[in-house]
């Protein structure tokens, strides 16, 4: 007899737009997906990846349970034993050589799972390790460095009011195949369509004709990597022609004077041969900022993973500041989480500091107490006391991530024990001595703790496991439970132990502060209170009573398709926590970079430059192993214009090879003229060919790995990110 159908909704957890979806089910098995009309915030909304849920969930290779080194070779493990054999490693290493022996290293995938937002604080928590390595030096960092010096939170990230804005300027940014970052909207696409037909303006500024900067009102394809002086250009000119204007906003800021006279170099004739661009287009682009009745200014990858990715980010804000429309309706506004910390008075905070510690051989200043991630191998490979020697990687693949994953890839294999929590055995989990795979999707609760902080409104939606957890299965949330266990010297302990503690502080805290909706209550009746099936349940509850809406977890579990909290609201200056209560429009570590862009101006390289590119379907590394998502346009190739091509003779179809700092690739070439002359575009996380992995489609189709080309020595120096786009390289046909 076959299985009965039925149905089930579970929120996309494939990339941050957060679409709910329907699932149909056969039995425990999902056979499809499809938009869910009655969800909150998507209302309906699917993109390729949210639709091949039902693959993603089956993939055969998907680990079903623990792996275990045993003589050189993983072999499958009970639960158990793969918890007792991390116990009696870890500890050992940490109590012989300090904490720090201890590498962490996490991944973009841990945002997108209720697990990797709950635990990895308590980890790193427990082990008291200072190298910590995490996707965002790798993606946007200078975004949370840039905001924590601007308003005191490197949280507090405006996004662009998508729904309500007349004018959007994007840098660095391709929403309609990336669906949006760090700035969470389903149906982005549909939303840039929108504010076209309201009779609003697109600018998209892109060295490619995406698919995004087709559908703008202007395209300016600039120089890769000088996003920063193209946005200095622009506030010169509001400063030069008298088009400030901050409006209801001056009360809440400081040191516009400065940001002027340390803008005054960058004018749009001194900019234009750097960014490639005529003076008039720069002026022209300021101009119609400062007149739009609502504008918001968004950058993204493009502009952060480039040499002068936090200033670029920071100009972002001061264009959004200097038009009056930072925390204003239709301009960029800061959301507000139903899980965030109910708001505290306005006042002056703590602030936002760099380099409170420094890594142990290159010297790199921590961000946001996390090293850069291209810095990991020299740490592992590096002797001497201090020397990481263990590494517990959470759903990340830095071999592929990072620069020079050759070099990496060396270093994993030097280390003495290597953790990771992965369901898949891929180009860097390979190396461990211990693979714990987490369960299907499908068989997870999922609440969006990190993109409801970044979401264009506001809204709660929950929805449970749309399975039971199979058997031989472990739920992802006691995983981490359980390792943490592990890792502290409490191995054995029940994992309800994990969630109670973190319930306990989190009480204790919320009872002593006078803001705090539960200030002055008794920790033990509030912890009564708390209602959830599990532990993860009882904290997400916790965090509504502690949140700024009067929710509970009973509220979110009666209204299976969300719950609306309406439009982004102008939150200043509460939200602001700067040692002066207000925004601080030049920090002094800004100040300090501004001549490193200076420079700049100068130093025009000739030659060919290389960009990323990403795909609708796919998200880094992580899809390539779906068949419904692999082949088409979502190739590994390298695009070439054709005039680069005609001079440098190669032929579409054909292989080329490309070189930089780091190293030589052999790739089939693109001839297209979605790329500017000049640069080339090479997608990032390929390069699925290297032995011990298993990831059958995947390898079918390997590609190249593009941050092979680097060495890591590129960085932003204030956030460490790498640099990943607008390096320049060497192309030549191979005979």
């Amino acid at each position: 007899m076959p299985d009965a159908t039925s149905t089930a909704l579970r929120i996309c957890p494939l990339c941050e737009a957060t679409c709910g979806l329907t699932l149909t089910l056969a039995g425990t098995r999902v056979t499809g997906a499809r938009g869910d009309r009655q969800d909150v915030f998507s209302a309906g909304f699917v993109c390729p990846k949210g639709a091949s849920f039902g693959e993603v969930d089956a993939d055969p290779d998907r680990l079903r349970t623990p792996l275990v080194r045993t003589d050189g070779e993983l072999r499958e493990a009970t639960w158990t034993e793969a918890f007792d054999h991390i116990a009696a490693r870890i500890r050992p290493l940490v109590e012989e050589y300090g904490p720090n022996a201890v590498g962490i290293v996490l991944g973009n995938p841990n945002v997108h799972t209720m697990a990797g937002a709950l635990y990895p604080p308590l980890l790193i928590g427990a082990l008291r390790t200072r190298n910590l390595f995490t996707a965002s030096t790798l993606d946007q960092m200078p975004k949370h460095v840039s905001s924590g010096l601007l308003f005191g939170d490197p949280y507090a990230i405006p996004v662009p009011d998508l729904d309500r804005t007349t004018h959007l300027l994007i840098l660095g940014a391709n929403p309609l195949e990336s669906n949006g970052s760090l700035c969470t909207a389903p149906d982005f696409p549909g939303r840039l369509k929108a504010l076209r037909r309201r009779g609003g303006t697109l600018t998209v500024v892109d060295p490619r004709r995406t698919r995004t900067a087709a559908l703008a009102d202007r395209h300016i394809a600039l120089r890769p990597g000088t996003d920063a002086l193209f946005l200095a250009a622009l506030a010169h000119t509001l400063f030069d022609e008298g088009l400030t204007d901050l409006g209801a906003l001056a009360a809440h800021v400081e040191g516009v004077a400065d940001v002027r006279e340390a803008l005054r170099d960058f004018t749009p004739e001194a900019v234009a041969d750097a960014c490639d661009l005529d003076a008039a287009t720069l002026r022209e682009v300021a101009r119609e900022l400062a007149a739009a009745p609502s504008a918001a200014v968004y950058g993204r990858m493009g502009s952060s993973t480039v040499e002068h990715g936090t200033l670029a980010n920071w100009l972002v804000d001061v264009l959004n500041v200097l038009t009056g429309n930072l925390d204003r309706p239709g301009g960029a506004l800061f959301p507000l989480s139903a899980t965030a910390p109910a708001p505290r008075p306005a006042g002056p905070g703590k602030g936002f500091a760099l380099g409170r510690w420094r890594s142990r051989v290159s010297g790199h200043p921590e961000a946001k107490g996390e090293f850069p991630t291209a810095a990991l191998a020299e740490e592992i490979e590096t002797p001497g006391e201090g020397r990481i020697r263990a590494v517990i990687s959470i759903a990340a693949n830095p071999v592929l991530s990072a620069p020079d994953g050759r070099r990496l890839d060396a270093a994993l294999g030097g280390l003495d024990f290597m953790v990771s929590v992965d369901p898949y055995l891929n180009e860097t989990t390979r190396h461990a001595d211990v693979v714990l795979p987490p369960p299907p999707p499908s068989q997870s609760a999922h609440f969006d703790f990190a993109f409801n902080g970044f979401a264009i409104r506001n809204q709660a939606r929950y929805t449970p496991a749309a399975v039971p957890l199979e058997d031989g299965r472990m739920d992802e949330c006691e995983i981490h439970a359980r390792l943490i266990l592990a890792v502290s010297g409490m191995h054995g302990a029940s994992p309800s132990a994990v969630d109670d503690l973190a319930v306990d502080s989190a009480l204790a805290k919320a009872v002593a502060q006078e803001h705090s909706p539960l200030h002055g209550g008794d920790p033990q009746e509030q912890a009564r209170l708390l209602a959830g099936r599990t532990g993860p349940e009882r904290r997400l509850d916790l965090m509504l009573r502690l949140g700024p809406y009067d929710l509970i977890l009973e509220d979110l579990l009666r209204a299976p398709h969300g719950i609306d909290l309406g439009p982004l609201r102008p939150r200043l200056p509460q939200v602001l926590k700067t040692r002066s209560g207000r925004v601080e429009l030049l920090p002094q570590p800004l100040a300090a970079d501004l001549p490193r862009l200076r420079a700049a101006l100068a130093s025009r390289r000739d030659g060919l430059v290389l960009v990323g590119r990403r795909h609708l379907r796919s998200n880094n590394s992580w899809l390539h192993n779906v068949p419904s998502l692999t082949g088409g346009s979502n190739r590994c190739t390298l695009q070439v214009h054709p005039a680069d091509a005609d001079r440098l003779g190669l032929a579409d179809g054909k292989p080329a090879r490309i070189s930089s700092v780091g190293g030589a690739l052999e790739v089939e070439v693109e001839v297209t003229d979605a790329v500017r002359a000049g640069v080339v575009s090479l997608p990032h996380g390929w390069g699925h060919d290297r032995p011990g992995a298993r990831l059958t489609v995947a390898a079918e189709r390997p590609g190249v790995n593009v941050n092979q080309l680097l060495d890591g020595s590129l960085l932003d120096p204030l956030s460490g990110t790498a640099v990943l786009n607008g390096f320049p390289v060497d192309v030549t046909p191979v005979p």
